[in-house]
């Protein structure tokens, strides 16, 4: 007979994130000592404030501490990078207990930032609902729009222990997004009455650069164009956008295979010219082993064909030159050519994995020359060369010679280049998919801070609170 652990976790362990996990158990101690039947403190309003108050010193308080652990870890994380593997320091203690813990770029003020979801989550004041997983990861995101502005919700600077300090020079300089689900809803496209739209109109206003990396892969502008024209016009239209401002716009699609951004003279139905490899592709990427790259595919293409025919799914095979899909077809009798089946997610989530787990088990794929991402896009399944950390090291490395009207082709002198280029603790990826499998924006942690968003509506909030806190 099949336990319910098994069911409940061992099958859906893909389908959590551990962190956040390790935080939700800290915070069920203080909502358990303080939780009461609904009606015993209705006729006391001061026992029940007086009750919150102290629910919410105690939350507070494992902020703080959890802050401490992730202040080590990113001490002995630095040190890590400056040993030799046999002289590499102990594992901190956030790694010890939560072991899939990546690095961290930047400091997190966790007490702060749950005090700012407190006052509108009312996380504090529930006595029957517990702190949940999204209240942990707005308050997480909360934290590294933080970090990133150096700034508390008052607008003051603050450092550790809440000490005033000067702005660090370390400052936001380049967002970057996912498509569906991030700023248009799934298989939609980002139209000129998006409310995100203005927002990021904001961001570029004040000299940050915007990327946007998906996972759709057209070799044409113009098919980039149709899913964002709303953000293209704008910014060709916009009377207050400079030059410079309105060519730090980038889109990398396929994952990071290509690199289109905004230019004035380019077609209507485009708004967009491709980038030059040359400029773009890091050093890195040049040496991907063409033969691993494709064997990989070959793999994926027939691992993707056996699942549809084992499941008898209604779906096609689609090959492209760095990515392979499967995709549903298309409902009968319907006139509109994106009118396709919807596939179960039990079933798209069978085949991501079990497409990723062969892919990671073959020779290609353990050599670990040619990386690689199988992810469920909602509505399909498709395996990427590359994956969200290349494309957002694409957009890091981009800042090299966007903003400049006749780029690119002008790079700095070499001894330049260095300062030129984003780092992690000054890049954000706004994204949906952070869950460990399937999940094509889980490894954009390994090349930028994140936040994790659920839907549209979301990032909007989330833009205003980054906005916010910029100033």
């Amino acid at each position: 007979m099949t336990s319910k652990y098994r069911v409940e976790y061992a099958l859906k362990s893909h389908r959590r994130d551990q962190l956040i996990e390790w935080v939700k158990g800290l915070l069920i101690s203080p909502f358990v000592l303080f939780s009461q039947p609904a009606g015993d403190f209705e006729d006391d309003d001061a026992v029940f404030a007086s009750n919150t108050a102290e629910v919410r010193r105690r939350y507070a308080e494992i902020m703080r501490d959890i802050e401490a652990m992730i202040d080590e870890h990113r001490l002995l994380q630095d040190l890590q990078s400056l040993e030799t593997p046999k002289q590499s320091p102990r594992p901190s203690r956030l790694q010890m207990l939560v072991p899939t813990a990546g690095p961290f770029f930047t400091a997190l003020p966790l007490e702060a930032a749950f005090m700012y979801q407190d006052a509108r989550r009312h996380i504090s004041s529930r006595r029957l609902v517990p702190p949940s997983f999204n209240d942990v990861r707005l308050t997480l995101n909360t934290a590294q729009l933080m970090a990133l502005t150096a700034t508390s919700t008052n607008g003051t600077r603050h450092g550790r222990n809440g000490a005033v300090v000067a702005h660090s020079a370390d400052s936001l300089q380049l967002v970057t997004f996912d498509g569906d689900l991030t700023l248009y809803a799934d298989g939609q496209n980002l139209e000129p009455d998006s409310p995100i739209i203005p927002r990021i109109m904001s961001l570029l206003r004040r000299n940050i650069k915007v990327g946007i990396v998906t996972a759709a892969g057209y070799d044409a502008a113009e098919k980039y164009y149709e899913r964002l024209h709303g953000l293209l016009d704008a910014v060709h239209t916009s009377t207050e956008l400079s030059d410079a401002q309105k060519h730090s716009l980038l889109v990398v699609g396929g994952e990071a295979s290509f690199v289109f951004s905004y230019s004035a003279t380019a077609p209507p139905n485009a708004r967009l010219v491709p980038v030059d490899p040359a400029d773009w592709m890091p050093d890195a990427m040049k040496q991907w082993p063409t033969d691993d790259l494709t064997q990989l595919l070959d793999l994926a293409e027939t691992t993707l064909r056996a699942c549809v025919d084992r499941m008898q799914l209604p779906a096609q095979i689609l090959r492209k030159a760095r990515a392979v899909g499967m995709i549903p077809l298309p409902r009968k009798n319907s006139q509109h050519p994106n009118d396709l089946i919807q596939i179960a997610r039990e079933s798209l989530e069978e085949i991501v994995l079990t497409v990723q787990k062969r892919l990671e088990v073959s020779p290609a794929g353990r050599a670990g020359r040619v990386p690689f991402c199988a992810f469920n896009g909602g509505r399909d399944v498709f395996v990427d060369i590359g994956d969200k950390s290349w494309g957002v090291l694409i957009c890091q490395h981009a800042l090299l010679f966007l903003g400049k009207p006749g780029m690119p082709g002008s790079l700095p002198p070499p001894e330049l280049q260095a300062e030129a280029v984003a780092r992690p603790g000054t890049t954000l990826h706004v994204g949906d998919q952070f869950l460990s499998a399937g999940a094509n924006d889980f490894r954009a942690r390994r090349a930028a801070t994140t936040a994790w968003v659920a839907n549209p509506l979301e990032t909007e909030a989330l833009l205003d609170e980054l906005l916010e806190l910029i100033g």
